[in-house]
């Protein structure tokens, strides 16, 4: 397939992309107000409200909107102004969400080195006695 006959990337979520085309504080990964689901489906009733917090969830858990909220001192509503502040309890789950996520990471990376040098021994020691 060319390049120009390949398909577009998929959509993340529908629901998200929706809500980051209308609202600049969901496009900007700003701390949202609590609660700020609520006012989303006032706004915009035809949103199915599990798949809106389906799509609430995997934004608010993003290492982007976590980094962020874990640095803020206010969260905004829709219309981008103040809605509440981040709380040092907030800001600190955050960054332990953060650090056990890179740490989960950190060592499926060291699993897998260890387990492609350990394929790559196993490939010399099988090229070792094929030679004789």
């Amino acid at each position: 397939m060319s390049t120009a006959e390949q398909k577009p990337p998929r959509s993340r979520n529908p629901v998200l992309d929706t809500l980051a085309s209308s609202f600049k504080v969901i496009r900007d990964c700003q701390p949202l107000a609590l609660g700020i689901h609520k006012v989303i489906k006032e706004r915009m009733p035809e949103l199915d409200m599990q798949q809106l917090r389906s799509a609430m969830r995997m934004h608010t858990a993003s290492t982007r909107y976590l980094k962020l909220l874990s640095q803020a001192d206010a969260r905004f509503d829709l219309d981008g102004a103040p809605a509440g502040e981040v709380t040092a309890e907030q800001k600190q789950q955050a960054l332990d969400t953060l650090r056990e996520r890179f740490r989960k990471k950190a060592e499926q990376h060291k699993a897998e080195l260890a387990a492609k040098q350990h394929q790559e021994k196993l490939l010399k020691l099988a090229e070792k006695f094929n030679k004789h």
